[in-house]
């Protein structure tokens, strides 16, 4: 596998298909590419605080979870975070970069 973990290609498949089932138009995304990179099923019917929601399932072809995908799932959302703080700090320090350069140019032609 690709990427920072679990199975991109898959992942991609399963926000392409199940995103925008999901209630939340912000988790949706993030829920669907999960389980499509861990290549399990997610939603359905769930129990939250003693409330019952039939939600769409995400990545219906994947398998039901078990207690190991919890790891695979936190190893995973470590990994994602490291590489979105990595291409923050690469873009902060090449904006720094360009605004630097372009200050540099700018000063250039206005000497001559």
């Amino acid at each position: 596998a690709g990427g920072v973990g679990g199975e991109p290609r898959a992942a991609l498949r399963a926000v392409r298909r199940d995103a925008r089932k999901h209630p939340s138009p912000n988790a949706g995304p993030v829920e669907a590419s999960f389980a499509g990179a861990l290549g399990v099923r997610l939603g359905g019917t769930l129990a939250y605080g003693g409330r019952v929601e039939h939600r769409p399932v995400l990545n219906g072809e994947g398998r039901s979870v078990e207690v190991g995908d919890i790891e695979r799932a936190v190893r995973l959302s470590r990994r994602v975070t490291g590489a979105a703080l990595a291409v923050c700090v690469a873009g902060r320090f090449g904006y720094g970069f360009a605004r630097r350069a372009i200050r540099r140019g700018a000063s250039r032609r206005g000497r001559g």
